[in-house]
């Protein structure tokens, strides 16, 4: 007797003549379809698009910036000259550094009286501040107005992703003006490092800040102290990063499958209670008939 591989067969086919159509059938099986539709559209965009997804950790993430982070400033003083505004810097590794003039220049505001100072800088990566202040100055004003309007405080990368919403410029649009003239500013900064890798692997490194403010008048035994705006900064040990992943093709296979066959199973074990259930009606009403 010849070998009949058909025997192996586990989806046997039951001949037409020996099947019924039913309506109820008929429309189980459009809403199976239209169900599964459906769904398979639902797993499609969602495969499709990009998820993104935040961990936090300890550890330095730009171990390659040489200890340094960019920071970018952009500050205007409406009622002080150009002439006395600088920049100074200092940290706890002894850095201490009078009117920073590189990567940076002042812009004349109110026909001369006041100024915008914008300047790009590397502060090292320990608890430090930089402030404007009319420290480098050669002759010291009698009455500096320290009044001023933040329009940016950034540090490290800029990072443009609309699903990623951090407080990268949290002191941006901060408005001063309406302050004492002749008050020191102190802004206490928590910096934490942030991390963004897109779906090719690329990091961009950028750094999150939160705030705190007060606005003092300062005297010592010599009189009143110069005003200034500081801006005191430490670090967090703590990391924050977002990835970009995209889900595997073969779970989106997987789910499909499992769409598919679930629906239409779920689906015959509906139509084959709907039609057992009918076909024991009728009996019922035969035999009352009889």
């Amino acid at each position: 007797m010849p070998f009949d591989v058909r025997r192996f067969d586990i989806y046997r086919k039951v001949p037409k003549d020996l099947t019924q159509p039913t309506y109820t059938g008929a429309f189980i099986s459009i809403l199976c379809c239209v169900f599964i539709l459906f769904l398979f559209l639902s797993e499609l965009t969602g495969f499709i698009a990009t998820e993104l997804v935040n961990e936090l950790y300890v550890d330095d993430p730009d171990k390659d910036s040489g200890g340094k982070i960019e920071v970018s400033l952009n500050i205007s003083l409406p009622n002080l000259h150009c002439d006395l505004v600088g920049l100074d810097i200092q940290d706890e590794m002894g850095r201490h550094e009078v009117g920073h003039i590189d990567n940076s220049m002042k812009i004349p505001l109110n026909q001369g009286d006041g100024c915008r100072f914008e300047g790009e800088f590397t502060i090292n990566k320990v608890p430090g501040n930089f402030h404007v202040s009319t420290h480098s100055a050669t002759a010291q004003p009698q009455s500096p107005d320290m009044t001023h309007n933040i329009h940016k405080l950034a540090f490290g990368e800029k990072i443009q992703v609309q699903r990623v919403q951090g407080a990268f410029n949290a002191l941006g649009g901060a408005d001063r003006l309406s302050s004492n003239p002749l008050a020191s500013h102190d802004y206490i900064l928590k910096i934490v490092p942030t991390v963004y890798e897109d779906l090719s692997g690329k990091q961009r490194f950028s750094y999150q800040y939160t705030v705190a403010n007060k606005e003092y008048v300062a005297y010592s035994h010599a009189g009143r102290i110069i005003p200034a705006i500081w801006f005191r900064y430490d670090l967090s040990p703590i990391t924050v990063k977002y990835t970009e992943r995209r889900q595997p093709v073969y779970r989106f296979i997987t789910t499909i499958c499992a769409i598919v066959g679930g629906t239409f199973t779920v689906a015959g074990i509906i139509d084959s209670c709907i039609f057992t259930a009918s076909e024991a009606w009728k009996k019922i009403q035969i035999g009352k008939m009889s």
